[in-house]
């Protein structure tokens, strides 16, 4: 007997990315799978009295978007945030600071995002932040949230002001005063300002690998829980069905699990295990049981994630030659080779997939190099580990990606000429490295497979916004590679191949007959209009499991 469809979408531009049907009218679905795929008339017979139409109206109609590296917590937490984008210059960014500030009269800390290295025109240190806001505490945190830069109030309350031990990789940058300069570098260096805030910093703690010192009151946990309902309904918003979180702990997952006890998860989420430096093996028992746990469709861990080194900007990314900017640097590596190598053999071993953030073009050799190792040990297999960001890229590496069967997680909206200015980047790599920097296409014409993402909130959540990007960032300069995607690499980026860096090619990212139902349609079609224009499509609906989750006009 054939089914009776729950939903049909009709009327669109159904781009299936699945090569054996590659366009399609409608889309019917059936206790959340796709029950068909076709020509319109042969789908309208599926439906019944209760089957909820949507007309797409000549859209795109693709698979969810699969959001391949995202920080939920966080971006859900600076929803609210006062952002710096865009803006430059003392006064401007002053103004805006003080009447945030006026606003938020009782605030314990002020907490501003999206800062740009340069905004200032000159270093930004804790004197010209007390120009700004003398009495208060306040902090800036770089778009890429490797930075903070603190004025003397912050630094104070945090107990940063005479400097901090901190671990490799992680620096309380000191004056020639004896006292902190205002620069606090990594994320082990600032945590102690984040405890200032009203969340006492708790969304910071999946990216430590840590989790709340002492149980949150009841009140403090509900205050949590919106605030990852938000991050996961402004994914919903733009199109996004699944994520791959890069930051987790047991108290995230607590969380995530109470709200899907309760009305269910809008968003499919996907979770690592946090491997932080000197972590002894034995805790990967850990991993073990937290995979065990949570292994839904839904909500699940089966990764784990770590970091090789920091960020350009900030110069505490791992290079194997020096800073064109700085004689005599090179950054350093979070792990040692041996450590890593060990890491990796062991995640091997219990069947985990890696993530590894390497962002220089050393720290992506140490990262290769140890997936390698692992190699030796157990023989070839489909391990999908992968590589997040490579910014930096040496060209004797570039076959191994494909050699290793390596995942590049790569981001377009991060590279320099596109969302972000060129500069400091382009004067700290110097022009032999650009060459081989964020080589997108380089990377695919030598054989690896590509998923993209945003990084959020390092940069904008919307997918539609990294494909333009992807698709119309010209070479930075004459001579320099041309990284620009196609559509459909783009397209299949967000959608095909980030199911297939999770191991669900055959369920998701996809739509033909038994796929997840996880849809979203476009308010056009984003074939016809110009590539530069891609950004401008709304999302009309998304459908995740079969449930609409978004529709531009309400949201359920």
């Amino acid at each position: 007997m054939t089914k009776t469809a729950d939903m049909i979408i009709e009327n669109g531009r159904v781009l299936t990315m699945d090569p054996q049907r590659k366009r399609a009218d409608a889309v019917a679905v059936a206790g959340g799978s796709i029950l068909a795929v076709g020509e319109r008339a042969d789908i309208a017979r599926l439906g019944g009295p209760a089957t909820l139409v949507i007309d797409a109206a000549g859209g795109s109609v693709l698979p969810g978007f699969i959001e391949s590296h995202i920080h939920l917590f966080i971006g859900g937490a600076e929803l609210d945030s006062l952002s710096m984008a865009g803006l430059e210059g003392l006064d401007s960014i002053a103004e805006a600071i003080r009447r945030r500030a006026g606003a938020e009269p009782a605030a314990p800390i002020l907490l501003v995002q999206q800062a740009a290295y340069s905004m200032f025109g000159e270093p930004i240190t804790r004197e010209l932040l007390d120009r700004i806001l003398p009495d208060r505490p306040l902090a800036l945190f770089a778009s890429d949230h490797h930075t903070m830069w603190a004025n003397t109030a912050a630094l104070r309350a945090a107990g940063l002001l005479n400097g901090r031990t901190t671990p490799p990789g992680s620096e309380v940058v000191m004056g020639a005063d004896g006292l902190a300069a205002g620069e606090l570098r990594e994320f082990e260096s600032f945590a102690p300002v984040f405890a200032l805030a009203p969340t006492g910093g708790r969304e910071m703690l999946g990216l430590l690998g840590r989790e709340p010192e002492t149980p949150p009151a009841a009140a403090q946990r509900a205050v949590d829980r919106d605030t990852l309902r938000r991050g996961l309904g402004h994914a919903a918003s733009l199109g996004i069905t699944s994520i791959h979180n890069m930051d987790g702990n047991a108290y995230q997952l607590e969380l995530l699990g109470e709200i899907d006890a309760a009305e269910g998860l809008p968003v499919r989420c996907r979770f690592p295990f946090r491997v932080l430096p000197g972590m002894e093996l034995r805790r990967f028992a850990e991993a073990a049981e937290l995979r065990e746990r949570w292994n839904s469709d839904r909500l699940r861990v089966d990764f784990v994630k770590l970091f090789m080194d920091g960020v350009i900007e900030s110069a505490t990314a791992f290079m194997l030659a020096d800073y064109s900017d700085r004689p005599g640097f090179r950054g350093s590596a979070f792990f040692e080779t041996d450590e890593f190598d060990a890491v990796c053999i062991e995640a091997e071993r219990l069947g985990f997939q890696l993530a590894v953030h390497a962002i220089g073009d050393a720290a992506v050799r140490r990262t290769l190099d140890g997936y390698q190792a692992a190699r030796r040990r157990h023989g070839i297999r489909d391990t999908r580990h992968r590589i997040e960001h490579i910014e930096a890229l040496d060209p004797a590496d570039l076959p191994r990606f494909a050699e290793l069967g390596v995942i590049a997680s790569m981001q377009p909206t991060h590279a320099p000429g596109g969302a972000y200015p060129i500069e400091p980047i382009a004067s700290m790599l110097g022009r032999r490295r650009l060459m081989t920097a964020y080589a997108w296409q380089t990377l695919r014409n030598a054989g690896a497979r590509m998923a993209f993402s945003s990084d959020w909130p390092i940069a904008p959540l919307d997918p539609l916004t990294g494909i333009r990007t992807a698709m119309t960032r010209p070479p930075l300069f004459e001579g320099a590679p041309d990284e620009r995607q196609s559509l459909a690499d783009a397209l299949a980026a967000f959608t095909a191949d980030g199911a297939y860096a999770e191991f669900a090619e055959e369920r998701k990212g996809v739509l033909r007959p038994e796929a997840l139902a996880d849809i979203v349609v476009l308010s056009g079609d984003v074939e016809a209009v110009a590539p530069s224009e891609i950004d401008g499509l709304d999302v009309v609906a998304t459908i995740c499991g079969g449930r609409l989750i978004y529709r531009r006009d309400s949201v359920s």
